[in-house]
């Protein structure tokens, strides 16, 4: 029997569409898709462009510079995967395209729309390393 903690967190669904962001975000990089015909960006990944259909697409390496859009702090329900409690932003990338992650390294407290965070990377249930938001600069 395994000692890791029981969590009810699914693992990640990965396609041939999102392979690339989760392979990216193991190696400490941000990736966003990029229809290779209009040019448009988009996140979370897609089969085809919301803007003109094409299934054909490409990646770019985001700067991983954002700021606060907005935030919500969860107290309940609680899940063994995650410190409680627990703060989620939502965040305009630099490029354009916007990306909801936990937040770390920030008193909640201090949160304000428009604060400069920057994408990093954490360990999350099952072992997958995901987007984690942090102080710009790496404060955190």
């Amino acid at each position: 029997m395994s000692d890791a903690p029981r969590t009810s967190v699914p693992g990640l669904t990965v396609t041939q569409d999102n392979e690339f962001f989760f392979r990216a975000a193991r190696e400490g990089r941000l990736e966003i898709q990029r229809c290779t015909s209009c040019e448009t960006l988009r996140h979370p990944p897609a089969p085809a462009c919301p803007s003109c259909r094409s299934f054909e697409w490409d990646t770019v390496e985001s700067t991983r510079r954002c700021t606060l859009h907005s935030w919500t702090v969860i107290h309940h329900p609680q899940d063994p995967a995650f410190t409680y409690p627990l703060a989620v932003g939502l965040v305009d990338l630099e490029e354009g395209t916007r990306l909801v992650a936990d937040i770390s390294g920030v008193d909640h407290d201090d949160l304000k729309t428009g604060m400069e965070l920057e994408v990093g990377f954490s360990e999350h249930a099952h072992g997958e390393v995901l987007p984690q938001l942090r102080p710009a600069g790496g404060q955190a």
